[in-house]
């Protein structure tokens, strides 16, 4: 073999496993692995059962549409320090005329945890979205965003923060 081709294919060989380490020892793969494709336990944060999920989607999209109205759907948490974290509320209101069922809540980012009421909402009944951001390793300014699914007229509702993380 060609000693040339030889030095390239370990360097090649070097640069692929100092980036896998690299990775591993940040702790990013298993958030990215698990928002990706729904693998590993996603960090520390609780996951629902997809099964779950997928029958509250059906009996979502079995329901009348009713109409889903959110105080605001934007929040500016400000300035914190890396690995400070956050909480939100988003409260809403069905002002429809059917009950409203909330059957997901999706972050963009394995940094941002939802919660959302599981049982469906009568007219006239409020609720609340909670989102938790845990700003470790992400300094800079983050914007993140959650898609709320149900069986409201618009069916995905997105909410979101802004957020700039100082180092420590």
């Amino acid at each position: 073999m060609n000693p040339q081709f030889k030095t390239i294919l370990l360097t090649v060989l070097t640069l692929s496993v100092f980036t896998l380490a690299l990775v591993e020892l940040s702790g990013v793969s298993s958030e990215a692995l698990f928002n990706k494709y729904g693998i590993g336990d996603g960090g520390s944060h609780v996951h629902e059962d997809p099964a779950l999920i997928d029958k509250r989607k059906e009996e979502a999209s079995a329901m009348p549409k009713t109409q889903m109205t959110f105080d605001d759907t934007k929040h500016d948490f400000g300035t914190i320090t890396e690995g400070e974290v956050v909480k939100h509320a988003y409260h809403f209101k069905n002002t429809g005329t059917n009950p409203l069922l909330i059957s997901n809540a999706v972050a963009s980012c394995g940094c941002t945890v939802p919660s959302y009421p599981k049982e469906p909402i009568p007219p006239g009944g409020e609720g609340e979205i909670v989102v938790e951001f845990n700003s470790a390793n992400r300094a800079g300014v983050q914007n993140k965003n959650v898609l709320v699914y149900s069986n409201a007229q618009e069916e995905a509702i997105s909410i979101g923060f802004t957020v700039e993380v100082t180092k420590k």
